[in-house]
């Protein structure tokens, strides 16, 4: 089977990128996309997107609107993500991507896209990206690496291999978001609408259920601060992982593969274990979307440890699952992230938010609560663990896929 030279210039109808300005920011509209709404599954989040006007996307070159089968590609800073589109959803994103518009008669676009996935790629662009803070790799750059390619119809063969591991990531990811819904519907229903088991027989004074009360933070939950570290200390392989702030998403919960690898000292506090509570206290984003936000620590079948950048929350009188869900279900962590200041980071004291009060329900309510929290989180850990499987697997296979050294016949 023979594979050929070529570069993605000539593979691609176009190779482009975001506007270099600043779009206009409206309440509603077109959703506006950034490095950060890029999921570990290689996937744009579209649940806290800002907007931009229809005006602005309808004056936008038609090389810059996303279509089915473009590859997206991460150029500044975090360089080297791309992503895939499956479908024509409109948006709009800055120069920090660049789109890729497939040939298809010399490409199979999702053939491209487990191209730029590869480690190889990844090593090219690393290899091309020039300067220092803010490491890019150029649109010229891009247009000119070479990638190889076997017949149409091989490529196709490959990606169709490839994608039987996608969609099953997929399909569990969807699920894994039905198990969330669930459980924030849950919470709302029950702590904000107050309809919880038994409400009925329950007196209402001042707004509050009778037997709930408004206790400060500091009753609640103690904080432990993470490990400050070099970066002579972060490894490639070996030594501890390491959560740090890139693992909390957006506005809460855990976003997987993002860890370090810490070889170092630290203390035992400092360890993390599966269903530990973490939340962040720095921010790059003036948007605040990370600072006071919380996530729980999946099981990761090793020693964990935090960043700095990251505090542990210690229940000491409520459940995890009570305060996870009234931080991120809640909202409460939309309250705390305010309290950060800094001008171009954004800083938390912890200290600063134990004297906030969160109305704290009866025990047996929280229990009963806790009770069917698990059961989601247990399904979703399943689920996840499942993902973590098949991303092994594709990307075991991926190399070899792409190099000839597992060879597919059209």
């Amino acid at each position: 089977m023979s594979w050929e030279k070529m570069k993605l210039n000539d593979v691609c109808i176009s190779i482009s990128d975001g506007d270099h300005q600043p779009p206009p920011k409206a309440n509603k509209g077109v959703p506006f996309v950034t490095i950060s709404n890029i999921t570990n599954t290689n996937q744009f989040d579209f649940s806290n997107t800002m907007f931009v006007p229809q005006e602005y996307y309808d004056g936008l070159d038609s090389k810059r609107k996303v279509q089915e089968g473009d590859v997206l590609y991460s150029v500044v800073g975090s360089f080297g993500i791309p992503v895939y589109i499956k479908h024509n959803t409109p948006f709009v994103f800055q120069r920090h991507i660049a789109i890729l518009r497939p040939n298809v008669y010399k490409i199979a676009p999702p053939f491209l896209y487990y191209t730029m996935l590869n480690r190889d790629f990844y090593l090219k662009a690393d290899a091309a990206a020039i300067g220092a803070a803010q490491r890019t790799v150029s649109l010229t750059a891009l247009r000119n690496m070479e990638i190889e390619i076997p017949h149409i119809e091989t490529q196709k063969k490959i990606a169709k291999i490839l994608s039987s591991y996608d969609n099953l990531i997929d399909n569990n990811q969807k699920q894994i978001k039905l198990l969330e819904e669930a459980a924030q519907r849950l919470y709302k229903e029950w702590f904000v609408a107050l309809r919880f088991p038994g409400y009925e027989n329950v007196k209402i004074v001042d707004g509050v259920p009778e037997g709930w009360e408004l206790k400060p933070l500091s009753d609640i939950f103690k904080y432990v601060r993470g490990k400050s570290y070099t970066s002579k200390e972060i490894v490639e392989l070996g030594g501890t992982l390491m959560v740090n702030l890139k693992n909390i998403k957006p506005f809460g919960s855990y976003n997987r593969n993002a860890e370090k690898r810490f070889d170092g000292n630290y203390k035992d506090s400092q360890k993390l274990n599966a269903g530990d509570l973490i939340m962040g206290v720095t921010d790059m984003t003036q948007e605040r979307r990370l600072v006071g936000h919380i996530a729980i620590v999946p099981d990761m079948g090793e020693t964990m440890i935090f960043s700095m950048d990251l505090i542990k929350l210690v229940p000491l009188s409520v459940k995890k699952s009570f305060i996870y869900a009234t931080m991120y279900f809640g909202g409460y962590s939309k309250k705390i992230s305010p309290l950060a200041n800094g001008v171009n980071v954004l800083h938390l004291k912890p200290e600063a938010m134990m004297n906030m009060k969160m109305l704290i329900p009866t025990e047996e309510v929280i229990e009963q609560y806790d009770k069917i929290f698990e059961v989601y989180q247990k399904q979703i850990e399943v689920l996840q663990k499942q993902c973590d499987f098949a991303t092994e697997a594709r990307d075991r296979l991926l190399p070899k896929l792409m190099s000839g050294e597992r060879e597919v016949w059209a």
